[in-house]
């Protein structure tokens, strides 16, 4: 089974006799989606498409998989691969693994493919980046050596601090998009895959801000067949895949598959889509250690966060536009959390300031500084300081397989649109435009999880307690 098809654009979509989109937003009805053996078996081999393969993240990522799948590496950080879940009552102690309890794809099912502005193979381009070491990329040389970047669709107003040589030709927006569609059926037809994910993985682009042309699907095709300059390239990778009935992970700050057009797009062609900004390092701390500081009723006087980084993420981020992308993403994180208007006197005034400082000799090795000025009791000062010496793309690589394999889920189960329930992985989580985004670390994987039990049938845990104590 193909998911592949023409783009959907009547005025409504029908399943099973039920409509579950109108223009102007997403309905999902319950009993559209699939649950327990409802949900299609992950048969064949699963296509992992990835704008921005060379990059540090795509290599550390694709090689840590064939380590795991030769028995050399542990996938350590990967909740899919470790990660348990508790079914019922705790004195029935079921505690499955996530994987088995689940039907994910197979590891030895992935097969890798994606875009580049450089066309070095994964080898070199695991080099290159300086994660992983010597003997843990010589094991898988032959296999990284193998895949072969295709040309990328780039503008470099986007992205300003790169200057791509492996770049997409075409005459207009529509023809690039149809060439990417072509690389893709290409890929499918000569690896035998059966389904595909797509997972953004490139470089942050410049600050933009939503215009009319996102707003309704309709307008945003026009644009794309006008040129017009409010189009990124990362949208356009977004386009070919819904077009496609292929499910889209935005995994960089940018504005993306988050306009209204595409969410629309997602939402007629029944495809799901997540996003955004992969959570790892400063941004993971804050959503661990913020929700605990509100817990306990204490109260922030300011926030300060720096972050010395210097690999091609921390260059792209050292011109201002893109920049403002990040920034945007992680000063978004503590409010959300804190929520100052309902709690004025501890968190309606407190300073937060986020920066990040491009340091070539640190490499991938992203170092985080956080200052931290609270208070207690009658308001006496205290004070936290934070140093997270981090390796951006080992925390970053466990979070694209566990993406990839929980939306090639969602797709076998007909969850269409925004996967709010994915917010756990996301420095700025996508969500219906009615709600706010969930930010605390905490409940976003008690969201994953009692998303997981209601697909497989299982009571959600709520940690009411109580009934234990309570007589018959």
């Amino acid at each position: 089974m193909l998911w592949f098809g023409a783009i959907v654009l009547s005025e409504e979509v029908i399943f099973s006799d039920v409509v579950i989109f109108q223009p102007g937003g997403i309905t999902l009805k319950e009993k559209d989606i699939k649950r327990k053996d409802q949900i299609e078996k992950p048969l064949g081999k699963l296509g992992v498409l990835i704008p921005g393969i060379g990059g540090a993240v795509s290599t550390t990522f694709i090689a840590g998989v064939e380590l795991i799948r030769k028995n050399m590496g542990e996938p350590v950080g990967s909740l899919t691969q470790l990660g348990t879940i508790r079914l019922g009552k705790r004195y029935e102690h079921r505690v499955p693994r996530i994987k088995e309890f689940v039907p994910l794809a197979n590891l030895d099912d992935l097969v890798f493919a994606g875009w580049d502005i450089y066309e070095a193979n994964l080898y070199d381009a695991a080099k290159y980046a300086r994660v992983l070491q010597k003997d843990h990329i010589e094991p898988v040389k032959d296999f990284l050596a193998s895949i072969v970047p295709m040309p990328a669709v780039f503008e470099r107003r986007f992205v300003r601090n790169l200057d791509g040589t492996h770049i997409k030709e075409g005459r207009n927006l529509r023809e690039l998009v149809e060439a990417l569609k072509e690389d893709i059926r290409n890929f499918c037809s000569r690896e035998g895959i059966s389904r595909c994910i797509m997972v953004w993985c490139g470089s942050t682009e410049i600050y933009m801000k939503q215009e009319p042309i996102h707003e309704s699907l309709d307008t945003f095709l026009e644009a794309v067949e006008k040129n017009h300059p409010s189009i990124a390239p990362s949208m356009l990778y977004a386009l070919a895949a819904l077009e496609m009935g292929i499910p889209f992970i935005n995994g960089a700050p940018n504005l993306t598959v988050d306009i209204p057009a595409l969410i629309e797009l997602a939402g007629r062609n029944n495809v799901p889509i997540a996003g955004k900004d992969f959570k790892t390092g400063q941004t993971l701390m804050k959503t661990i250690i913020a929700p605990g500081l509100k817990a306990r009723m204490l109260g922030l006087e300011g926030w300060y966060s720096t972050n010395i980084l210097g690999n091609r993420d921390g260059l792209v981020l050292d011109d201002e536009g893109s920049f403002k992308t990040k920034e945007e993403s992680k000063l978004s994180v503590l409010d959300y959390i804190l929520q100052p208007h309902l709690y004025p006197s501890l968190y309606k005034n407190y300073y937060h300031k986020v920066t990040i400082n491009y340091y070539p000799p640190r490499g991938d090795n992203k170092e985080g500084w956080d200052c931290i000025d609270i208070f207690g009791w009658l308001g006496y000062p205290m004070h936290i300081k934070i140093d997270f010496q981090c390796r951006d793309s080992i925390l970053a690589a466990p979070l694209v397989l566990d993406l990839v394999l929980f939306m090639d889920l969602a797709k076998r189960a007909n969850m269409s649109g925004i996967q709010e329930w994915l917010s756990f992985y996301f420095k700025s989580p996508m969500h219906k435009s009615n709600l706010y985004p969930e930010h605390d670390l905490f409940i976003q994987l008690m969201k994953l999880k009692n998303t997981l039990r209601y697909l497989m049938g299982e009571e959600q845990i709520t940690h009411f307690g109580l009934d234990y104590y309570m007589e018959e």
